[in-house]
């Protein structure tokens, strides 16, 4: 598994900015992300190079924000690839939570990263199914 920071920003213009201008003065990277719109806050959800520098200097700026283990997996870039992955996850009753996509930074492949309600029988079902479980986006 691989850290994910969850980040509460305002839903106003340029405040989705002003969080990943800190990260990027301090010389982080986000390799993925995903935002979700709700009336007054958005849910940032981000993996980057280093998830618990991330979450202290948003905290130290004054952002409610965590850290949590997401599963990230490696996705053939063909059509279907998707599909091939959820078809094995849903044949098998997990029942995700959410999912995003990322990529290899060497090889530019596809990563899909994801929560599910049982994070490690999800890793376990991915990994008895052939798929390469990943425990850092830099592998």
């Amino acid at each position: 598994m691989i850290k994910q920071n969850i980040i509460f920003v305002e839903n106003r213009a340029g405040s989705l900015q002003k969080v990943t201008g800190l990260l990027a003065e301090k010389g982080i990277d986000i390799y993925g992300f995903a935002c979700f719109d709700a009336p007054e806050f958005a849910l940032f959800r981000m993996v980057t190079d280093q998830a618990d520098e991330a979450e202290k200097i948003l905290s130290e700026n004054g952002y409610m924000n965590r850290t949590t283990e997401v599963i990230a997996v490696d996705l053939k870039d063909q059509v279907g690839g998707l599909n091939e992955v959820l078809k094995v996850l849903g044949e098998c009753n997990v029942n995700l939570d959410y999912i995003y996509t990322s990529y290899h930074r060497g090889n530019s492949l596809p990563i899909m990263i994801l929560q599910a309600e049982d994070v490690f029988m999800t890793e376990n079902v991915l990994k008895n199914n052939g798929f390469r479980v990943l425990s850092s986006l830099e592998d």
